[in-house]
């Protein structure tokens, strides 16, 4: 085991990994029942997907953990699975099953960008002011869904102020946000939990985040948020996987001419998402924890085929997504959530084979997962963006062309609920900042493209 993840050469041991592992499956595992929520709007059997979305985890993880030896947790990615659901299904009037075959399409996608090195020029080409606001800007992400899994804010809204209602969804004109009164026990409970992670955090202890995942999780069953489930009511056999394996509708997806330029926008826009996600992620959470170093980077600069570890990281992204449209999921992703994981001090795919493990055990005793509530995985994704707030300091805050398209980086992240959109955002306005300040011949050539990119995106979606 040391010799095959080189634990000793990455500063780390089997303890560290293992916690490091548990740590980032727990702060994930929402995803387990999120999931199959989602899609079964779409008209998907819920319990297939079920199964579909651990099978999807499992492969991605295992991969990037055997093949990269990084410490990456992959799963079916949130935003990913509403825009399948809300946007390509319902909104647009596709099948699911031919939402499967443009998932697969966009894996192919991905492969084939990893492996002819566009994925690796686009990086390249990321000014590092931008790389930095990019890590910091997942913290702040990372952070405010930790806020608001523990419903240490609140949305209100005045009924008068409604305009549009969609399914569960009211959209109104006026949203206020608040801090909670603490009268909710969700709120309350993050809130210990969060009080004695940040006292294991400043005492040094090893082990802090899980340790107060673990214990909010034992307090909030004295507190009746944690669900001790009826383990004598519960059947412990795995679904069934048939109603969505190798379901994808290749001929019914082209088989309408007019939808044709509709189809091509929609896979378009389902791998920039995905792209950008994933590389976000990395940029983001590898290189500020040092497992994407200098001498990694030399060799993703320099080397050949898959000689870095960032290169071999990326194509395993890259063929997850595939791999579980083929099972019935939609885009499998990199987790941001890896960063609890990484915070905790995994550094090796050690950590992402813990994962996968987990997620296998997941077929079998889902209940107890289910047990930890989102009160006990807030206070670990707090305090992870506290930790990637350190990037900030090589930003260049005081020239205001490098802090502009910075800031829009950090705040559209969290505040559209979406790393692409942050990145588009920083992309766009760093390109306007440079050529009206006569230094476009600065920029990288493929900036531009993205930028373009990013922009026709946005057109398309506005039509």
């Amino acid at each position: 085991m040391e010799k095959f993840f080189k634990l000793k050469e990455n500063g780390t041991d089997v303890k560290t990994e293992l916690m490091a592992g548990l740590t980032t499956f727990l702060t994930m595992a929402y995803i387990l029942f999120v999931n199959p929520s989602i899609l079964a709007a779409a008209g998907m059997d819920k319990n297939s997907v079920f199964v579909a979305t651990i099978i999807a985890a499992v492969i991605g993880t295992l991969v990037m953990g055997l093949v990269a030896n990084v410490p990456f947790a992959q799963a079916p990615g949130m935003g990913l699975n509403a825009f399948f659901t809300f946007t390509v299904v319902l909104g647009l009037g596709f099948t699911w099953q031919q939402a499967l075959a443009m998932v697969f399409i966009c894996g192919i996608i991905n492969i084939i960008i990893t492996t002819t090195k566009i994925r690796k020029m686009i990086i390249q080409a990321i000014p590092h002011s931008l790389q930095y606001a990019i890590s910091g800007g997942i913290g702040l992400f990372i952070a405010f869904i930790g806020i608001k899994q523990a419903h240490f804010i609140t949305f209100t809204g005045e009924a008068a102020n409604q305009v549009a209602s969609s399914g569960d969804s009211t959209i109104f004109n006026s949203v206020n946000l608040a801090m909670t009164d603490f009268k909710d026990p969700v709120a309350l409970l993050a809130l210990i939990g969060l009080v004695i992670t940040i006292i294991l955090m400043l005492l040094k202890f090893k082990g802090a985040i899980l340790l107060g995942i673990l214990s909010t999780t034992v307090i909030g069953i004295f507190m009746g948020v944690t669900q001790v489930p009826d383990f004598s009511q519960i059947s412990f056999g795995i679904p069934s996987m048939a109603p969505t394996f190798m379901k994808l509708d290749f001929v019914g997806l082209f088989s309408d001419p007019s939808k044709i330029f509709l189809v091509f926008t929609t896979i378009f826009a389902f791998s920039l998402s995905d792209t950008f996600d994933t590389i976000g992620t990395f940029l983001g959470t590898g290189r500020k924890a040092g497992i994407f170093d200098d001498k990694d980077e030399k060799l993703f600069e320099e080397g050949n085929s898959f000689s870095s570890k960032l290169e071999r990281a990326l194509f395993a992204d890259a063929t997850a997504t595939s791999i579980g449209a083929l099972f019935g999921t939609s885009n499998t992703t990199t987790y941001v959530e890896s960063a609890a994981g990484i915070g905790q001090g995994g550094r090796t795919g050690l950590t992402s084979v813990t994962v996968a493990v987990l997620f296998l055990l997941s077929l079998f005793i889902s209940p107890i997962m289910g047990m930890v509530p989102a009160a006990a995985t807030a206070p670990a994704l707090i305090v992870v963006g506290i930790l990637m707030m350190e990037s900030f300091k090589n930003i260049d805050w005081g020239t205001f062309e490098v802090a502009m398209p910075a800031f829009f980086i950090v705040t559209f992240m969290p505040f559209t609920g979406s790393i692409s959109n942050g990145v588009a955002a920083g992309f766009v306005t760093y390109c306007i900042a440079k050529v009206v300040k006569k230094e476009g011949k600065e920029v990288h050539p493929i900036m531009y493209i993205v930028s373009g990119l990013f922009l026709l995106n946005f057109i398309i979606s506005a039509l």
